[in-house]
Order: C-alpha cells, then structure tokens, then sequence
C-alpha cells in the first residue's frame, strides 16, 4: 500500500481546520504523522515533551496536505517548520522551544498543567 495524500483538500479547507483546532483545543500539536505513529524525530520528541505533563491534547496530521498546513500555520506563526504547537490559542514553537522550556522547568506552566 502506497501513500496517498489528500489532494482534494483546497487551502481554505485546511484554514478552517487549522483556525478549528487552535481555537477548540486547550493544547494542540500540527504535527507529521500522529501521536501513536510519529513520522519524524521532531514531531515525535514534542508529543513526548507535552506528554510529560499533560494526557489529553490535541494532535494534527499534516502530512496529507502538507503544503496546504505549512501555509496556514505560517499565517498563524510566522513559522512554516513543522511541529508546532498551541496553547490556549497562542503559538508556543516547535520541539526545540518545548525542550528549551522543559529544561528551564517551564514547560509544564506553559501547557497550563
């Protein structure tokens, strides 16, 4: 079995998605791949991160429209790099500005735990 993006999903689509889940969801998480099955190291290190410290958020496979989500994350951000994460509707970084909190003994505040 091969692959096969959505293609049939336009980037408006993905916008309502995207604004959807930042604004439904107390911790959010775009990500490649999902929180059982991670399908890069940085997507796979922020769920650990976020993991230690909260059980119940929200995660988003990007992979099926990945430039659709690069987009409309980037008008939410700034960033285009991919995990990125959201707390109560504010964008806190990918799995290196988790690290950096988590190692300043931060993170755990940050994802309102």
């Amino acid at each position: 079995m091969t692959f096969q993006p959505e293609s049939d999903l336009s980037d408006e689509e993905v916008r309502e998605r995207v604004d959807g889940a930042i604004e439904s969801n107390d911790v959010v998480l775009f990500m490649k791949g999902n929180r059982l099955m991670p399908q890069c190291g940085y997507s796979q290190r922020a769920v650990e991160l976020i993991s230690q410290h909260v059980e119940e958020f929200e995660t988003i496979d990007v992979l099926p429209a990945l430039d659709h989500y690069r987009s409309a994350l980037e008008a939410h951000s700034g960033w285009e790099t991919i995990p990125q994460t959201y707390v109560d509707g504010e964008f806190v970084g990918g799995s290196d500005i988790l690290a950096e909190l988590d190692e300043r003994g931060e993170l755990e505040e940050t994802l309102g735990a």
